[in-house]
């Protein structure tokens, strides 16, 4: 067997791994600027040491791996120790998690298209892959960012985007890492459930073309989408199964079989209504999915425990286990064992 064939089966086992069962992802990889955001609303310290010790607590979590399959982390993350010393990679791998990383730089204003961005990053990408696999990383991720509004998003856009996500993902399966590839598009606007769907299947359609022309091996990577629905300015919100029914429904038009799970992005919903939509889309229809749906959320699990953490050793404790509880919501909802009753339990 030739180092490719070898290569193509470690990939596929990897994103296999991350997606199987009943576990989920843990987003934790929010630059620094946006972890300082969440931390000054708490009157917590912007620092690099209060960064240290919010993600200590997060992997130091007793009975994370019960739930959570990998982490994806920041490029400060993966070069930090804890407080005795040792690296928060390690005690990640050593909990039985897959470490990932975030690679892609930002989403910046895009020339000529008002209101469109496209992320950055591809420069030395190459390189850094291969620094972050001699550190342990696995697999990796890689966010667009696409408004959803008044003739947006536009063709333009949504290719520049498909390109970069592309580039990205052939790399990560040159260097061996999994690409987890993240097209989001926003919540933020009023559109409708009906909008939302049209744009996601067009931009993901959009996507896996691109995808196949980079000659991307879809059993090897995570797409990591937006669920159907409702903007948040919208007069009119869809109702818990309205969003499993759009999301499902334009995932089966536009995803591949080959894909090896989807790992759903909870993009600004609270913990309990994210829990209730992928909750509600293995209940309705849960012998139709090609592929494993799971969930790879980040502010839905954390902010319940950072809230009661606020920057304070002593109540570690009780933070950990609100996290461990909202984890817990997740897988629940991965077996259709959700219920409003646990979701109020854990906000």
């Amino acid at each position: 067997m030739d180092k490719r064939q070898i290569n193509r089966q470690e990939l596929t086992n990897i994103a296999d791994t991350l997606v199987a069962g009943d576990k989920g992802l843990l987003a934790m990889d929010e630059s620094n600027a946006t972890c300082n955001k969440r931390f000054a609303v708490l009157n917590i310290p912007q620092t690099e040491v209060s960064r240290r010790d919010w993600r200590e607590l997060i992997i130091t979590t007793p009975n994370l791996c019960e739930c959570i399959s990998g982490t994806i982390l920041y490029d400060e993350t993966i070069r930090q120790k804890k407080r005795d010393g040792s690296f928060i990679i390690k005690t990640i791998m050593d909990a039985g998690m897959i470490p990932g990383i975030k690679v892609d730089t930002g989403a910046k204003a895009m020339a000529g298209f008002p209101g469109e961005k496209l992320t950055g990053g591809l420069d030395g990408l190459r390189e850094r892959l291969k620094e972050y696999v001699t550190m342990g990383a696995r697999f990796a991720k890689w966010r667009s960012v696409i408004a959803i509004g008044e003739g947006i998003p536009s063709r333009a856009c949504m290719e520049a985007n498909a390109h970069a996500l592309a580039c990205y993902a052939a790399l990560c399966q040159e260097a061996g890492l999994v690409p987890m590839v993240e097209p989001e598009l926003l919540m933020t606007g009023d559109h409708t459930l009906e909008k939302c769907y049209e744009r996601t299947e067009e931009v993901l359609r959009t996507v896996f073309n691109v995808l196949y022309l980079h000659r991307v091996m879809l059993e090897g990577m995570i797409l990591k989408p937006n669920m159907v629905i409702s903007g948040l300015g919208c007069s009119k919100q869809a109702t818990v199964e309205e969003v499993a029914d759009a999301t499902i429904k334009c995932l089966l038009q536009a995803v591949p079989a080959a894909v090896a799970g989807v790992a759903f992005l909870s993009g600004g919903q609270s913990g309990s209504l994210a829990s209730a939509h992928l909750n509600a889309m293995h209940v309705r229809r849960p012998s139709q999915f090609p592929w494993p749906l799971t969930f790879s959320f980040a502010r839905a699990i954390q902010q319940p425990a950072m809230e009661i953490w606020q920057g304070k050793d002593a109540n570690i404790t009780e933070a950990q286990q609100a996290l461990l509880h909202r984890a817990q919501c997740d897988r629940a909802a991965r077996r259709g064992e959700y219920s409003e009753v646990m979701g109020k339990a854990c906000v």
